[in-house]
């Protein structure tokens, strides 16, 4: 950077950010403009260092990403392991930034980082960061306040790393029960959801308007993503089409309203196509109706539409080749996909890097400036006001002390553990009590078959494990919620189809229910289980959202208290679900428990 660039009006921090913005876009040359437009994938090297080029991903150097392409908004991906070494990539960045003509700072986003979702394509496990239950189990707390104090320690833990935007909160609603993504919403209804969103964005933005202490929140998947048909999900060609069996469209945009009611500063339209509506059948981000007339006109949007990933560019991700999701544009090039994309309305374009793309459209006349220029208008008032302009960096020191200190984590551990949701308790057998005395005063020790916990902390709770149910008198399962597995290495993460066990699974469990005495059954339910025979033969069962084997041992042995309530009703049958409407809340037929039920200890069973 020049001695005279160092002083211009848009380096002064006095100016109005609209001073600004005005000062350095008439700065900006094509390439500059086109290359804001753009937020793919970056990677973070080895003990802070910049990443080359990453052949698996068909992914170029950060430095030609950033120096060439003059890219400036990226997406980290892979867990935090070292937040100090993350902090010490993130200075790296904008240093290299700093190079570049106009010296315009990153802005890195990521995916949510304080759950227990591990999926590339979606989210992260929490490494580092302080560990909470996924967004289900805030949702059974119904506490607003609680969804607001994760948002602002969330944020403190991704300021300390430098990431400033958040590619969440989630809010697609779960009336269809066999839909992958279900996990990272709040649930099926639509005003908890609109009230926890409401938390949510002004925990992670500091408040209703972007400053320099806050985390830009990015709501999708707009107009909502759950009303799936059969549940199958749009990053796949099998599962572009969206419908609305019971004409439930609004329903769907409540939480949308809400978010952009409470400030929220970006949205992210889904990949899928509706059919059967008023609406063109293309992909949303495609929709000119959805993302103008609808979005920025109907529902006052103004803030920045960023597409979901590769719309434009076929790709391999895990090795799995995976098409653009163009859905209802297969038969269009990439130059006519983007002239669609903006013609509808979005300002910049997940998951892919063809600048030269946009640059060539806009030297043959098919894109003018001032189409640029309103979207890189949006993308650096957000940069302005988040200060990034006049403190990029980051202290390195000091992010290994906030990133997942003990108070966050303490904080995250009991939400864990309140979030717990009682759905059956007979003879009051929960919460256990690990050692009885003998008819002659001795102490003696449970005995317990245990599935999906580490023997070790059972056994450090003063538990006796056992090889075989038949020498327990308690067993402990941890169960996760069934999914048909898919072949492909990247479609694998996505667990949907079916909702119940196998034939073969279900004998299997019923041989420990037969055999032992009080089995205590934890469901981990990314969606609602279809479990009839467990209710029926467990003695008690609990449902998680996200935990650790301690919270759950301290849920069994009354260290904690489950205090959830269901975010989502729970199917009796997959025929019920087959039959209901997949746009429809609450739509099963005699579910096995309604959206908020939730016993606690010392409560009778009806």
């Amino acid at each position: 950077m020049s001695e005279l660039e160092a002083n211009v009006p848009y380096r002064n921090s006095a100016l109005r950010v609209e001073e600004r913005v005005d000062d350095l876009i008439g700065r900006m040359i094509l390439e500059e403009k086109a290359g804001m437009m753009f937020h793919d994938l970056i990677f973070a090297g080895p003990d802070g260092t910049l990443a080359g080029a990453i052949p698996q991903f068909d992914f170029p150097s950060s430095e030609e990403v950033i120096r060439q392409k003059l890219m400036n908004h990226f997406n980290l991906l892979g867990p935090i392991s070292d937040a100090r070494a993350a902090a010490r990539w993130y200075n790296t960045v904008q240093r290299e930034a700093r190079k570049t003509r106009l010296g315009i700072p990153v802005t890195i986003s990521s995916d949510p980082r304080n759950h227990f979702t591990d999926n590339v394509g979606t989210s992260f496990s929490a490494g580092v960061f302080s560990q909470w239950p996924e967004m289900l189990g805030l949702a059974a707390l119904r506490s607003a306040d609680l969804v607001e104090r994760f948002g602002h320690i969330a944020r403190q833990e991704y300021l300390a790393v430098g990431i400033r935007l958040a590619l969440h909160p989630q809010v697609d609603l779960a009336t269809e029960p066999r839909w992958a993504r279900l996990n990272a919403g709040f649930g099926e209804d639509a005003d908890l959801s609109s009230e926890l969103v409401a938390a949510y964005i002004h925990g992670f933005q500091n408040g209703a308007v972007l400053n320099e202490h806050s985390v830009s929140t990015m709501t999708k998947h707009f107009p909502g993503g759950g009303p799936q048909k059969d549940g199958e999900d749009p990053h796949f060609v099998y599962g572009r089409e969206q419908i609305y069996p019971g004409n439930n469209f609004g329903y769907h945009l409540k939480p949308f309203q809400a978010a952009i009611d409470a400030g929220g500063a970006q949205i992210m339209p889904y990949y899928g196509m509706p059919v059967g509506t008023k609406y063109e059948e293309v992909g949303f981000a495609f929709n000119k109706a959805l993302m103008t007339g609808l979005l920025r006109e109907e529902m006052g949007f103004q803030g920045i539409v960023c597409t979901d990933w590769g719309l434009l560019t076929d790709k391999k991700i895990l090795g799995q080749d995976m098409p653009a999701r163009a859905w209802g544009l297969e038969h269009l090039d990439r130059s006519e996909r983007l002239l669609r994309i903006l013609d509808a309305g979005c300002d910049q374009l997940g998951g892919e890097s063809c600048v030269e793309l946009l640059v060539q459209l806009v030297e043959a006349g098919r894109v003018s400036i001032d189409r640029l220029d309103q979207s890189v208008k949006r993308l650096l008032s957000a940069k302005f006001l988040l200060g990034l302009f006049d403190n990029p960096f980051v202290d390195e020191e000091a992010a290994a002390g906030i990133v997942g200190n003990s108070q966050f984590s303490a904080m995250g551990y009991d939400a864990q553990c309140r979030s717990y949701t009682l759905l059956t308790n007979r003879q009051s057998c929960l919460p256990l009590k690990p050692t009885s005395k003998s008819q002659l005063g001795e102490t003696k020790t449970l005995k317990v078959y245990v599935e999906g916990i580490p023997i070790y902390i059972v056994q450090a709770r003063g538990m006796t494990v056992v090889a075989a149910p038949e020498d327990a008198e308690v067993a402990l399962l941890r169960l996760k919620t069934p999914f048909e597995p898919r072949p492909g290495p990247f479609e694998a993460l996505f667990h949907t189809g079916s909702l119940e066990f196998s034939p073969e699974e279900k004998i299997r469990q019923s041989r420990i229910y037969d055999t032992v005495p009080i089995v205590i059954v934890d469901i981990y339910a990314d969606r609602p289980p279809v479990v009839p025979e467990i209710i029926e033969a467990a003695t008690a069962v609990l449902i998680s959202y996200g935990s650790t084997g301690d919270a759950f041992l301290d849920i069994v042995l009354g260290i904690s208290a489950p205090e959830g309530q269901l975010p989502f009703d729970i199917p009796s049958s997959m025929d019920a679900i087959r039959q209901s409407k997949s746009d429809t809340p609450f739509d099963t037929e005699n579910p096995l428990f309604r959206f908020g039920h939730g016993l606690r200890y010392g409560m009778q069973e009806v």
